[in-house]
């Protein structure tokens, strides 16, 4: 990590990239597993290609966003383990729903909620992955695997995007000044200082 008067860097772009990647995968797969799930959404099918098109590509979609998954977890897994700091943040969660983080932990470069949402979508892919894999070769699969499988896919996809959507808010609208790190890879001082005071105190060794 470098830092500058005027910008402090917040992601390289070995890690911008797989985040990127994993988005649009996750966007392809999730859009056409929504026009599989239900008829009322199938008119999302028309927008890749058809039905047919969708059931043959929608599976290497979420085989991309694993592996791509993968890469993330290479990069942040070390960063992403909660400590007694993030516990009591966790605790105090609310707090910070509302903008009011007095009392709360010191973040470093991720805060407890993003290291949870981590953990979740780690934990989602693994179980959208293995449904995943018995709803693509049904024929190979016994019925028991294949009756939990068509609960358990769509039900974890749900968990999965609604923290996802979280993401993309808190990401942008909620805190202004976020996107730009993963965008351009780099943030002003005083967000730092303001978001994440711990890590711009061990970045900037001030």
């Amino acid at each position: 990590m470098t830092s500058s008067v005027n910008r402090v860097e917040r992601f390289a772009f070995s890690e911008r990239a797989p985040h990127w990647m994993a988005a649009l995968s996750f966007v392809y797969a999730a859009l056409t597993g929504l026009a599989l799930w239900t008829p009322h959404l199938f008119w999302l099918s028309d927008v890749f290609g058809g039905g047919s098109t969708i059931r043959r590509w929608h599976p290497w979609g979420g085989v991309v966003f694993a592996v791509v998954l993968g890469l993330m977890f290479r990069n942040w897994a070390r960063e992403m383990k909660l400590d007694a700091d993030d516990r009591q943040w966790l605790r105090k969660a609310h707090k910070y729903a509302v903008h009011d983080e007095e009392g709360l932990p010191e973040p470093g470069r991720f805060n407890a909620g993003q290291k949870m949402l981590f953990w979740v979508q780690m934990i989602a892919t693994l179980l959208l992955f293995a449904s995943g894999a018995v709803l693509w070769f049904p024929e190979l699969m016994p019925r028991t695997l294949r009756l939990a499988a068509i609960l358990i896919h769509p039900s974890v996809a749900v968990v999965s995007m609604g923290g996802i959507i979280v993401h993309i808010y808190m990401g942008t609208a909620a805190v202004p000044g976020a996107f730009r790190g993963m965008i351009q890879g780099w943030v002003r001082p005083a967000w730092a200082r303001s978001h994440h005071p711990k890590w711009y105190r061990d970045i900037t060794k001030s």
